[in-house]
């Protein structure tokens, strides 16, 4: 009862010749998720679906690959397949032989046969068995395939008494399977005023819609018709096991059982170790605690069992996957976090144009809701129109609407860009107008100790021109006072300091704009309400991208997702390059800033829920065929996109499971847009979207709020992805793209180098750098290779998590008793794992891999601030030749091209300086971060031994970092 019955299954045949193979049986096995076909929801689930069998690709050493037919014998005892040269009883695999059964291409079978490699990554997994750890390396036809024999085989190996069906068997169920068919029970109970466990069809329909938020109730009411039909019944009512059968089959979701039965050593639940792990590893919560995660098992655990026993089954693990805590938005960034104290120059900030128009730009309505929406989205610069008016009076009409709404949304200053055709007389009656209606929130030269005006060097702070209207834009000069007053659109400037001619170079317009404002505008002369890509102004440092905030579509979104990063305030940071004195930077190259390496983002778009019907569709029937593009904004080198396959066929609710790699140059320039089409559409396809700026990135599990084309909230429709960027905690850490350790050796090293500026006092100031910039490199690298090198000794990927590592490491150091042969010990601060009795060589081997991790880890965390300060130290010596740069130039009798490289190249080397550091800084907080995770992991996995059950790693009370959410502390 508690396990659910044998799922349906969609059996198609691909290849006739498949069919012959196997005497006429049809192999190719997918599930499909219309509403009649039933999911996956638990360990049963899994088994009977090995038991029925399905076509897997054996992959061999000698780089062939097969196709078999494989199944689970009766008595869950072993795996058999056919066709083979073997017989019966030799084609076969004892459940009791497996060891491990890991998920990817980790094997060495994998990473050395070019074949495979076009066989997806999320569809393998490899069967490891036998004394010598031989391996049995497979690939699905699908993720959720794969998934489906990766659980089945794990819970096997985890219940040993299922086996020929003895106690334990899988009809009895496991402990997160009682939780919630007790949980179904009670909650059906709630609403059957008869106490006879029956209840209406509507009753039973609007029960699993509460407790199953954002499912359609039209889903519901047709699972219940099927099963009144299957059993042909008189009656609609609804029994308690067909209300539990229901809730099971409609509101599992297949990707959030796999990956729980994953986290949770297939007991189908959690408890506070396993998942403060999957915080600390995945979540990047640095400081989780076992109090936090019980606090979370209070908020989203249903069952009351599970809240009093501190478990937390599917429905609760879901509940929170769904969650404002697992968001792709850092929470960090929903309030302003970023330093306002910087002069204006320093900030991108969010500009309307034109928004008051709602059709064109020629023959458009005005309507003052276009302004209020654009200050409501947080626009801090807007465009006003003002002409001569009757009677002396200049006509603007919309100041009153401005003033309401100025700062209702942001408390930061509010730019009016003033496109005034004014006579000189009706100018002076504007200015004394502007100053009645906004009264001490104008800006005026007297009413701050800091001046926008003149020739001053340094703007002033949005802290320090908080609540203030600042006007904008060009007045005519006094000589002009008989003249009709007229100022072009093409003559407006920012009325801020500019000392220079705007240089058409992107480079020269970075350092033009570290003490200017600057402003672009979509053209005059168009006719429509379009809008320019504001990335390719941004990458110049341009400030002031205007923008037509009633045009929805990717440029308003690019734009959205760049203002939501610092709380909506319509003031963001721009990038420190953009802001030092000396930098140096150049957009249009590939390794924008010297001396840091670009980040790898790897993003896994594993399902998508809710969605609904493009709203401008003609689409065949209510089902959808949905797929999901990722799109990478930024410099040009980070420009790109891929997509997913479609998900035919799939409604509402298709899983992926596809994984992308993206190397990111500028990391505070990117914005990443995930954007969900359907590709069986006849006119509109689009169906959702979500555009977020690069730095507010969580990694590992998160849900991606879709929204609609004007930038409204769809109800419950998202995506659930899986994130990994190489320099942020969490995730699994992704790490650079063609790392192995073959290419970790020192000799083939590259380092950053510091270039010569032909001024030698210079050249000799920057020349102790180079050591300890070789030593930074060396530092991080090192504690990078070992700990590749200890992931592929273990047979697993770069991007595997160092829980797989110590969990396939335990496997191995398992003893025959159970008890394991090494345990967790602490050397001077530091893990290290001592074997307790006799290990093979392969596992010895292991041990040193690991002992060599822990070494160059330990190297990094207690020489790094050394380095460091030696680097630093040379940096600021060098800067000190800054100010004296046109001096030191002139007296070398520098000119041309050679004065041009003496300055670019003091810029470099002081970049590269800064950049290492930098490095250096968060590398040795990721070796922190390590010692943390293998600890956490050795735990889990039985490998510690303490009196307190505690440990803390060395130098943990040192370390940076804070946690977001209530499961940390």
């Amino acid at each position: 009862m508690a396990w659910g019955g044998n799922p349906r299954l969609h059996i198609l045949t691909t290849d006739p010749s498949v069919a012959k193979v196997s005497g006429g049986r049809k192999k190719t096995v997918s599930f499909s998720s219309m509403p009649s076909e039933k999911k996956v929801s638990s360990a049963a689930d899994c088994l009977a679906f090995m038991q029925g069998g399905c076509e897997l690709k054996k992959v061999r050493p000698n780089s062939r690959i097969y196709s078999r037919f494989y199944t689970l014998d009766s008595e869950l005892a072993c795996l058999r397949w056919e066709p083979s040269k073997k017989d019966g009883d030799r084609a076969r695999l004892d459940i009791s032989a497996i060891r491990e059964v890991r998920t990817g291409k980790s094997t060495e079978t994998f990473l050395h046969n070019g074949p495979s490699d076009h066989l997806a990554e999320e569809a393998a997994f490899s069967i490891i068995h036998g004394d010598e750890y031989q391996s049995l390396d497979l690939v699905a036809l699908s993720a959720d395939v794969a998934n489906i024999w990766v659980t089945g085989l794990r819970y096997l190996l985890s219940h040993p008494g299922a086996i020929g069906g003895g106690d334990g068997g899988v009809g009895e169920g496991s402990i997160g399977s009682k939780m919630r068919w007790n949980w179904l029970a009670a909650e059906f109970a709630l609403v059957d005023e008869d106490g006879h466990e029956i209840v209406s069809e509507d009753t039973a329909v609007a029960t699993i819609c509460k407790l199953c938020p954002g499912i359609k109730e039209a889903k519901v009411r047709l699972r219940f018709k099927e099963i009144q039909r299957s059993k042909e019944k008189l009656t609609s009512h609804v029994t308690l096991e067909e209300f539990q059968e229901a809730y099971c089959e409609l509101c599992t979701r297949p990707d959030v059982y796999f990956l729980l039965v994953q986290l949770s050593k297939d007991r189908e639940c959690l408890d506070a170790q396993d998942l403060r792990l999957f915080l600390e590893t995945e979540q990047g919560l640095s400081l989780a605690t076992t109090e936090g995660c019980l606090e979370l098992f209070c908020r989203f655990e249903p069952s009351a069992a599970g809240r009093e026993r501190g478990l937390l089954g599917l429905d609760g693990f879901t509940r929170y996957l769904q969650s404002a805590e697992c968001q792709l938005l850092d929470p960090e960034h929903q309030n302003v976090c970023q330093d306002m104290k910087m002069p204006l120059s320093h900030y991108f900030i969010s500009a309307s144009y034109r928004s008051y128009l709602l059709d064109d730009q020629v023959h458009g309505r005005a309507d003052l809701g276009g302004l209020i929406r654009a200050l409501q989205v947080g626009c801090r610069c807007l465009e006003l129109g003002v002409t001569d008016g009757p009677e002396g009076e200049p006509l603007l009409g919309v100041d009153h609407v401005v003033n309401k709404y100025a700062f209702l949304t942001s408390q930061y200053p509010l730019l009016l860009y003033l496109c005034q055709r004014c006579s000189p007389s009706q100018q002076r009656t504007l200015a004394q107008h502007l100053k009645k209606v906004f009264g001490p929130k104008l800006y005026t030269p007297e009413s701050l100790p800091v001046s926008l005006g003149g020739r001053a060097t340094i703007l002033p702070s949005p802290e320090q021109l908080k609540g203030k209207v600042l006007l904008v834009g060009k007045k005519l000069p006094p000589e002009v006072e008989g003249s009709e007053g007229e100022v072009s659109e093409e003559d407006e400037e920012i009325g801020t300091p500019m000392t220079l001619d705007p240089p058409e170079s992107p480079e020269e317009l970075v350092n033009f704009t570290k003490r200017s404002l600057t402003r672009v505008r979509p053209s005059s002369v168009r006719l429509d309400s379009s809008n320019p890509n504001p990335q390719g102004y941004w990458k110049g440092g341009v400030q002031l991208v205007a923008l037509n905030q009633q045009t929805p579509g990717a440029m308003l979104d690019l734009t959205r997702g760049r203002f939501m990063q610092n709380g909506g305030c319509g003031y963001v940071l721009r990038p420190a390059v953009m802001r030092e004195e000396v930098s140096y930077f150049s957009a249009q190259s590939q390794g924008c800033v010297p001396g840091v390496p670009p980040q790898t983002l790897r993003v896994k778009v594993i399902s998508a829920h809710s969605l609904p019907k493009p709203q401008g569709s003609g689409a065949k029937g209510e089902v959808i065929d949905p797929y999901v593009v990722l799109e990478l904004h930024g410099v040009p080198a980070d420009c790109t996109e891929q997509r997913t396959r479609t998900a035919a066929q799939n409604q509402d609710a298709p899983l992926f499971d596809e994984t992308f790699e993206f190397q990111v140059n500028m990391p505070e320039l990117a914005l990443l847009r995930f954007v969900v089409l359907d590709d069986d559409y006849i006119g509109d396809d689009f169906i959702g979207q979500y555009t977020i700026a690069f730095e507010c990135l969580q990694p590992g599990y998160r849900n991606v709020p879709l929204l609609g084309l004007a930038g409204d909230t769809l109800p419950h429709a998202s995506l659930f992805v899986h994130i990994a960027i190489t320099n942020r905690r969490g995730g699994g850490k992704a790490q650079r793209r063609g790392l192995s350790v073959r290419r970790g050796v020192r000799r083939g090293r590259e380092y950053v180098t510091l270039r010569n500026t032909g001024i030698k006092v210079l050249d000799d100031t920057f020349r102790p750098a180079s050591g300890p910039l070789r030593e930074a490199t060396d530092l991080r690298e090192d504690a990078l290779c070992a700990t590749v090198a200890f992931k592929e000794q273990c047979g697993l990927p770069p991007t595997a998590t160092l829980k797989q590592c110590i969990q396939s490491l335990a496997t191995r150091l398992q003893s025959p008793d159970g008890s394991p042969s090494a345990t967790l010990t602490l050397k001077e601060g530091y893990p290290c794992l001592e074997p307790l009795g006799n290990l093979t060589d392969a596992t010895r081997k292991l041990l040193n891999g690991y002992d060599t991790m822990i070494s160059a880890n330990k190297q990094l965390i207690e020489n790094a601030d050394g380095v460091h300060e030696r680097i630093a130290q040379v940096q600021k010596e060098g800067m000190v030749f800054h100010e004296d740069l046109p001096r030191l130039v002139e007296k070398e009798n520098l000119k041309g091209r050679k004065q041009s490289k003496a300055v670019e190249s003091f810029a470099w080397n002081i970049t590269v300086q800064k950049g290492q550091c930098d490095l250096l800084r968060s590398a040795k907080m990721d070796a922190l971060d390590t010692l943390r995770q293998l600890a956490l992991a050795c735990e889990a996995s039985g490998l510690i031994l303490t009196s307190d059950g505690h440990y803390t790693p060395h130098g943990l009370s040192s370390r940076r970092g804070s946690s977001h959410g209530n499961g940390s502390s």
